[in-house]
């Protein structure tokens, strides 16, 4: 399995069980520098993940998760 396979299946697991994700804590937790691509693979394989724009510290971010 392939790094950026390998971090999919991490990511897609964490959404599953109910927990939100910015690229930040992605980063930290999965190695992760490409959120947004990521999301966008899952998002191909069908996956229905939400995405929404929050400020964290004066910056606007993403926070993704599933319904």
């Amino acid at each position: 399995m392939s790094e950026t396979a390998s971090q999919s299946a991490q990511i897609l697991r964490y959404l599953e069980s109910g927990k939100t994700l910015t690229a930040k804590k992605a980063l930290t937790m999965f190695g992760c520098f490409r959120l947004a691509a990521r999301i966008r693979d899952l998002r191909m394989m069908g996956h229905p993940i939400n995405s929404e724009r929050i400020q964290v510290r004066g910056k606007t971010v993403a926070r993704y998760s599933m319904p």
